[in-house]
């Protein structure tokens, strides 16, 4: 059982979740890439909830592959918006693959000259281990900044001002950003259930 936690696979091409995973779940088992284990699969995201998106990926890996896997996805929720982007949170602005900047500048013109700014990232992990399928959510909330700021994070990072701290994620370090973040959240709970698995 040891060996086989000792080794995850973390659902993602993102070097910056994969940073920060590595960070929040650091010397408690290896944790392994897409690239690591050569996936270079396209995987789709079709279903209409975070969790629905998390799972599909997670059994992806361990149908295909044959690796314990967990992974992740996120939406940013703007009340003002009906909860748009959601789920389409990474191709918010249209297109092949994901373009933060576009996504950012559509988000920003469509909230334009709207008093109403509160938000919430929430992030779901699905971990799918010994057969077994569990998941976990963070959220956090904020609201959306008129203009972006800040050279840290990614994603909507920049016009994400979190409530807990009157700052943008994009203004914060690493260590500050993941203690509070939707992500961050997700991955501790995630991370205290392998420690007591």
């Amino acid at each position: 059982m040891e060996n086989r936690i000792k080794r995850l696979v973390f659902a993602t091409n993102n070097p910056h979740k994969l940073e920060e995973a590595k960070a929040i779940l650091a010397g408690r088992f290896e944790l392994l890439s897409l690239a690591d284990i050569d996936c270079h699969d396209d995987i789709p995201e079709t279903a209409g909830t975070l969790e629905g998106n998390a799972l599909i990926k997670a059994r992806w890996i361990r149908d295909r592959y044959g690796y314990d896997c967990f992974a992740d996805d996120t939406g940013l929720m703007v009340d003002a918006l009906g909860g748009a982007p959601g789920v389409m949170s990474a191709r918010y602005a249209g297109g092949e693959g994901h373009d933060s900047e576009a996504n950012m500048k559509k988000l920003l013109a469509e909230l334009e000259g709207e008093t109403r700014r509160e938000a919430h990232f929430s992030t779901v992990v699905a971990l799918v281990i010994d057969g077994r399928e569990y998941t976990f959510e963070g959220r956090v909330d904020g609201k959306i900044a008129t203009e972006p700021a800040g050279k840290n994070g990614f994603g909507y990072d920049p016009v994400f001002i979190a409530d807990e701290s009157g700052l943008r994620f994009a203004e914060m370090g690493a260590e500050e950003k993941n203690s509070i973040s939707h992500r961050g959240r997700a991955m501790r709970k995630l991370a205290e259930f392998l420690e007591n698995y």
